[in-house]
């Protein structure tokens, strides 16, 4: 059976730490042909990149506990930009990083008025939760209200990626010359020089549930 009780002592795996801060900017861009150029990092490492090329922001890593978990004061409102692409890239719970799909589907949470539940598609960049850590999440995110909106998905391809745009300065250097407030899909030209913060699915074929609905389901499954 799924927990039924929140552990106030549990800090997601995705939230950000005191002591993470970004790393040094060390961005350039290259000509990639004629017309095009794409953002790299002077010392790029292929895990700088998601599975679709995009490259992502560096936030250093504070060490891990002898629970295989971040430490550090959590920084509440921010999610670790790696640990979100890892948790959302595998579909692992954002809490606890094991397999979050379950025999009835996967487990995506959002605040009660964050999403039209007559939406046939909805965009996320929360990542998935298990069924153990559903009270856990419903508690500990205050948007949540302690009464999130559960969408049991059947389906949640990976959509694209949030973020900002990069260009190239008049007489060289690099700036932000766009900050998208809305998630860019894969396939986007733009992407290209676009440093990314968080990925991005897309869930569908899915219902609308609430929490105890959910766990109900779940036990019924079990």
């Amino acid at each position: 059976m799924p927990s039924t009780a929140a552990d106030p002592a549990v800090v997601p795996y995705v939230t950000q730490r005191k002591g993470e801060e970004a790393a040094p900017d060390n961005l350039i861009i290259r000509d990639s042909g004629p017309g095009r150029c794409r953002l790299y990092y002077a010392d790029e490492d292929p895990k700088d990149r998601d599975a679709r090329g995009v490259l992502y922001a560096r936030v250093g890593w504070n060490s891990l506990g002898n629970d295989g978990m971040p430490t550090g004061e959590p920084q509440w409102k921010f999610m670790h930009p790696h640990r979100q692409l890892l948790t959302m890239q595998n579909l692992r719970c954002q809490v606890c990083t094991q397999p979050a799909r379950t025999r009835i589907g996967l487990i995506f949470l959002a605040g009660p008025r964050d999403e039209d539940p007559t939406q046939t598609k909805i965009l996320t960049n929360q990542p998935p939760v298990c069924a153990k850590h559903v009270r856990t999440v419903a508690a500990l995110c205050p948007h949540m209200e302690k009464r999130p909106m559960v969408l049991l998905a059947q389906s949640a391809p990976m959509y694209g990626v949030g973020g900002v745009v990069y260009g190239r300065l008049f007489r060289g250097g690099l700036q932000v010359v766009a900050w998208p407030d809305f998630a860019l899909p894969y396939g986007d030209p733009t992407l290209a020089t676009f440093l990314a913060s968080q990925m991005v699915r897309r869930i569908r074929s899915f219902r609308v549930l609430d929490v105890d609905e959910l766990l109900k389901e779940l036990g019924t499954a079990a």
